[in-house]
């Protein structure tokens, strides 16, 4: 009997959950399984995996080949990574420091990628002020036109009322 890893549907419509299971590879996806191994659920953000790491290492030993879904969650929590340690026949302290190792790397990894979703995100920022300072300049622009064309034609007004005033010493029709 072909074992494999692999999720197993749960939840509600447009809600998925699922149960990663060890399972005979001919049974339907959401059929007969053997052991509930932990659970993943995508939904939750960020996601969210439980995971039995000692029967999963079992299975492992038995030959149980998990899908590409649950090789990667199970590469994401370090579970291969150990695995392959222990079929390399290291000792267990080499393997806590090499697993210590791996969970510094993890974390660097993480870090890196917070400070540059950081940065991402400041970046976004800037743009979106830098445009809503252009669409207010845009808008204040034909207003500030209009407002100088007002004060031009006033301006045009007011030299034209001072041409028709009599300068000093010259008569004009009213008083002479």
């Amino acid at each position: 009997m072909a074992v494999r890893l692999r999720l197993t549907r749960m939840g509600r419509k447009k809600r998925p959950f699922y149960r990663i299971v060890a399972v005979d590879s001919r049974a339907p996806r959401d059929g007969k399984y053997l052991e509930n191994l932990g659970y993943y659920d995508p939904k939750k953000e960020p996601f969210e995996v439980k995971l039995n790491e000692e029967r999963i290492l079992y299975w492992l030993s038995v030959g149980a080949q998990p899908t590409d879904t649950v090789r990667s969650l199970l590469r994401r929590e370090g579970i291969l990574f150990k695995w392959d340690l222990i079929r390399r026949g290291l000792s267990e302290e080499e393997m806590q420091e090499k697993m210590k190792m791996w969970e510094v790397i993890q974390l660097e990894r993480k870090r890196k990628l917070e400070r540059e979703l950081a940065e991402k995100k400041a970046k976004k920022k800037e743009a979106r002020a830098e445009e809503v300072e252009e669409k207010a300049e845009a808008e204040a622009a034909p207003e500030s036109e209009a407002a100088a064309e007002g004060t031009a034609e006033e301006g045009a007004d007011s030299e034209a009322g001072e041409a028709t005033e009599p300068e000093e010493g010259e008569e004009t029709k009213e008083n002479a």
